[in-house]
């Protein structure tokens, strides 16, 4: 299966960051995707980024990426997860708001499983910090009208990974042990979803 790994934003996005300019989305997740990637290929799985470039690449080039792959070895032959960080605000000084979530489009797809598989992964590898909910449709991801999820023909799942604005997890996230963490969770909840895949093909 080819793993693709996005990440938020780019360089030249406005904002995205945290209120002591420490942590700058476009460059944190870019930093997370190339481990999550690297990992994986240690691992021997077929892992690349879909963004290499630091710009903001369009969303609707992004997602003609992940098609374009898609349509070269089938749609369940492909995953898509984009690392992001969530923020309360505006950038502009301290939030309350805290934890880790995932996103999946509306319905029931194999993203769900992903996103499931992401979930537990977090549980292991977050367990002092919040794990957003939302089982209002069964499982434990957020559904929303996200263009990368809408616009992609695999199995895709966005990933808010604690919040930059939220002085206690961009600490964390900065962090030696919260950069594991966040890399982490990402390989083993990829990992089990791929070899649960494996299962039901076998």
């Amino acid at each position: 299966m080819k793993i693709l790994i996005d990440n938020g934003h780019g360089r030249d996005t406005a904002g995205k960051r945290s209120p002591d300019g420490r942590l700058l989305e476009w460059s944190y997740t870019r930093e997370i995707a190339r481990r999550v990637v690297a990992e994986l290929q240690a691992q021997h799985y077929y892992a690349s980024l879909l963004v290499p470039e630091e710009e903001d690449i369009p969303l609707d080039e992004r997602c003609r990426r992940v098609n374009r792959v898609c349509s070269e070895l089938g749609r369940r032959n492909v995953c898509l997860v984009s690392i992001h960080v969530n923020a309360a605000g505006r950038g502009d000084k301290w939030m309350n708001a805290s934890g880790w979530c995932c996103y999946t489009s509306r319905g029931q797809t194999l993203s769900d499983d992903l996103a499931t598989r992401l979930c537990e992964a977090a549980k292991v590898w977050l367990p002092r910090h919040r794990l957003r909910t939302d089982y209002s449709d069964g499982d434990q991801d957020f559904e929303a009208g996200f263009y990368i999820l809408n616009h992609t023909m695999c199995p895709a799942v966005l990933t808010e990974n604690l919040f930059q604005d939220s002085k206690a997890d961009c600490d964390f996230l900065l962090s030696a042990e919260g950069i594991e963490a966040i890399k982490q969770l990402h390989v083993e909840g990829i990992i089990s979803y791929i070899r649960s895949r494996e299962h039901e093909e076998n």
